[in-house]
């Protein structure tokens, strides 16, 4: 007998379904809402892209390079002895912490979540299983612990992003087959035997974030690459419900196309109609995650502000992104465009 297209397609839905690892202590409808109460009722949150490639806004060597600027290793193709260099220069002397947590919370966002390990592998925090982190910078002030300090004083929720690929770790190598740079740096690869301790580092830096950060949101990314499974994913969303069991992890900890608890996260785009789960929508506002000098096609207040209400009505968040500049600043179109959201959300609150 003859399986129609749409008969092929859920029968592997279901194969798919029944061959992912089971969830830790399956939560009722009731207790999944509980704990996601919070984040429901937030609808709009703050991302921070910082790390190293901020000091380099979008330039390499005097020249522009196209692309997000926090791919600019990728981009430029970087070696990562080359790349690591850019922490000896690493001194953001004007971060603040308080000004930015207020900055969100005048904007009328809720939470914020702070790229504390992008995919260039460097930690903004004081980090045990690495020496490529801040602590080893003459900055030397750990970011993630001010940042934890000033969402708990202005009573926002705190969110960590980290990478599941990592350009700096040993066990990691470019991709030699590559034509481009997604092929050769966004497919890294993963050597021969080093897997599992990679895992290992990278749940160890994971419990690091939540002991001694106390976060409330494992923002993951970099899940596409080819050695990252769906088992391996949910044995760490297994792993930090045990650590933290209120705590909720993006979609993205797995594989984002498969699985979509706690919530999914459509980047650069939108939903235009219900979906039955958890959603949030990443944006930037201008061209780039992380600080880039030349892009100045910064979006309307106004168009944010629809964005956002369309987002909320079909069930969204909408995280909103800024990038601070080598300084540590936030650029002032930024903090302009924040800021004349938050007025507009104080006239028409709902």
């Amino acid at each position: 007998m003859k399986l129609s297209f749409l008969s092929i397609l859920l029968f592997l839905s279901a194969f798919s379904l029944r061959a992912q690892p089971k969830l830790l202590n399956k939560e009722s409808d009731q207790q999944f809402a509980n704990r996601m109460r919070w984040f429901t009722q937030a609808k709009f949150g703050m991302f921070v892209h910082f790390g190293l490639y901020s000091q380099l806004g979008g330039v390499w060597k005097g020249q522009p390079v196209e692309g997000y600027s926090e791919w600019i290793q990728a981009n430029a193709d970087i070696p990562p002895e080359e790349y690591a260099h850019l922490a000896d220069e690493f001194d953001p002397v004007n971060f603040n912490a308080d000004s930015i947590v207020s900055l969100a919370k005048r904007a009328g966002m809720k939470y914020l979540v702070v790229t504390a390990k992008h995919h260039d592998g460097f930690c903004l925090w004081d980090s045990k299983y690495t020496n490529f982190d801040v602590a080893s910078t003459q900055f030397k002030r750990d970011i993630l612990k001010e940042l934890s300090d000033a969402c708990k004083k202005q009573n926002l929720r705190l969110g960590t992003y980290y990478s599941i690929i990592d350009w700096h770790h040993s066990s990691q190598e470019e991709n030699s087959n590559g034509k481009n740079a997604w092929e050769r740096w966004g497919q890294v690869q993963m050597k021969a035997g080093e897997r599992q301790k990679y895992i290992d580092f990278m749940k160890n830096q994971v419990r690091e974030l939540i002991e001694n950060y106390d976060t409330d949101i494992m923002w993951f990314d970099g899940d596409w690459v080819k050695w990252w499974d769906m088992e391996a994913g949910m044995d760490l969303y297994n792993y930090i419900r045990r650590l933290k069991p209120g705590i909720i992890i993006n979609n993205r900890v797995a594989k984002r196309e498969l699985f979509q608890k706690d919530f999914g996260t459509p980047e650069q785009s939108h939903f235009n109609k219900e979906v039955p789960y958890k959603w949030e929508a990443c944006y930037t506002m201008n061209n780039s995650w992380g600080f880039k000098a030349g892009d100045s096609n910064w979006k309307p207040a106004a168009d944010i502000y629809q964005k956002l209400l369309e987002i909320n009505s079909k069930g969204g968040n909408l995280l909103l992104n800024v990038g601070p500049d080598d300084t540590g600043n936030i650029p002032d179109p930024s903090v302009d465009i924040l800021l004349k959201v938050g007025e507009m959300l104080s006239v028409h609150p709902d």
